[in-house]
């Protein structure tokens, strides 16, 4: 979706005129699909690693969770046959969401039977088909909020993505922490199933056809990868995509068991994660609004590379123990923990914003997916680098690195932003 004339992409202009406001309906189905998909998501980030450590399974291992996201990142090989093919009596997006998140329910049911620490073999090809289904999912997800969010409800979208990782962290991270510590591992995992299949049903009972943006050409080009790189400023918004998050993996990948190693329990661990999400995470979406309407995506992103770079410093003074070993240093930690969050979902809401704003109607799966994947690349190399080199120089070397690179990633990154989608709306032509 275009911003000027000379872009060459679809724009705004050349389709029908649209009211402002959004059928009820499409946020409830927008809020459920993103909640059903985050909470296998965030059960994996945000539940096992501290899960793991507790159970004695080793850094190397945690970090390895990491590898996980390897279909988040080569997902858009497929997305292009994810906009391509469908069952029509299911719908065009339905067709792909329903099934992948029932064979996800599947297997977390099939994990709440077995135990980590004994069958990490099985366990992870396991975990690797959990994450397969849930990146496809979010193929036709993101394809159905592009196709029906207009440009000017792009940002709340977001936003209403960024409550829905909120809730997914409360429900398949901080719920199934509570649930565990309370009554183990079977009865967590399968709780977190249940729930996530009954965030389903709105979409089994809304048509997709509401609210559907309407495109002015009738013919649609046959969705393809080579279609997005012949697109003007693709290749700069996919070093953007590439860079800027470089840092993040290092700090976000080490968080939980940093957490453990600091003498936290697994359900403080779960409030803080929790706690954080539902609040400081929302507050951080609404915020993230506000200052991309008011001042563009440019300036937005320059104070989410500052404030994360100050951040990371501060994990890393923790981890030299500049602030001491005493209650008000667990709750700088605390704060630290929130205030990460807090950057974290504004700057989820400002990146698929731009993401969205440059996909095109005629293949909008393919375009978000071939941002958003290598918008995680960096992400999970950092992930899976954290626990390498926690194991061998400790936190304090891993976080003071993170700090380093948050700053050389920003510089880069901010070169690599097109002007023409990261204007402040009054500001465009």
């Amino acid at each position: 979706m275009g911003e000027t004339s000379n872009s060459g992409l679809l724009s705004i202009a050349a389709f029908p005129a649209q009211s402002s406001r959004l059928d009820r309906r499409v946020w409830l189905v927008l809020l459920s699909l993103y909640v059903a998909q985050a909470i296998p998501v965030y059960l994996v980030a945000a539940a096992l690693p501290p899960i793991f450590r507790s159970r004695g399974i080793d850094l190397v291992s945690i970090g390895s969770i990491g590898i996980l996201m390897l279909p988040w990142i080569l997902k858009f090989l497929w997305a292009p046959y994810v906009d391509r093919f469908h069952v029509g009596a299911l719908g065009r997006r339905r067709s792909w969401i329903v099934p992948m998140q029932l064979v996800s329910v599947a297997v977390i049911l099939f994990l709440s039977t077995i135990y980590p620490e004994d069958n990490l073999g099985v366990f992870f090809p396991v975990l690797m088909l959990l994450a397969l289904c849930a990146a496809t999912q979010d193929i036709a997800t993101d394809g159905y909020a592009v196709e029906h969010l207009p440009k000017e409800q792009q940002p709340l979208g977001n936003a209403i993505q960024g409550g829905s990782v909120a809730a997914g962290v409360l429900i398949g991270g901080s719920l199934t922490l509570f649930v565990y510590d309370a009554e183990g591992w079977p009865v967590a995992l399968k709780t977190a199933a249940i729930l996530s299949a009954l965030c389903l049903l709105p979409i089994l009972f809304v048509s997709e056809s509401i609210g559907l943006r309407k495109r002015a050409e009738e013919t649609r080009p046959v969705p393809s990868l080579r279609a997005f790189v012949k697109r003007p400023h693709a290749l700069a918004l996919l070093g953007f995509a590439l860079v800027f998050r470089l840092p993040e993996g290092l700090v976000k990948g080490m968080e939980q068991a940093f957490l453990v190693d600091q003498g936290f329990s697994l359900s403080q661990i779960g409030l803080i994660s929790g706690g954080a999400a539902a609040c400081v995470g929302l507050g951080g979406s609404a915020v993230a609004v506000v200052v991309i309407k008011s001042f563009g995506l440019r300036s937005f992103f320059w104070t989410i590379g500052l404030s994360r770079t100050l951040c990371f410093a501060g994990y890393a003074a923790f981890a030299w123990q500049v602030f001491g070993v005493s209650e008000s240093s667990f709750a700088v930690l605390i704060g630290l923990s929130a205030f990460n969050t807090f950057i974290r979902y504004m700057e989820l809401v400002g990146l698929y914003t731009a993401f969205m704003r440059f996909a095109s109607l005629d293949q909008a799966g393919t375009d978000f997916t071939f941002l958003s994947c290598s918008n995680l690349l960096v992400y999970m190399i950092g992930s899976m680098a954290a626990g390498v080199i926690g194991q061998a120089f400790g936190f304090s070397f891993l976080f003071s690195l993170a700090v380093g690179l948050s700053v050389v990633s920003i510089l880069i990154a901010m070169r690599c932003l097109p002007w023409s989608i990261s204007q402040p709306e009054n500001q465009k032509t």
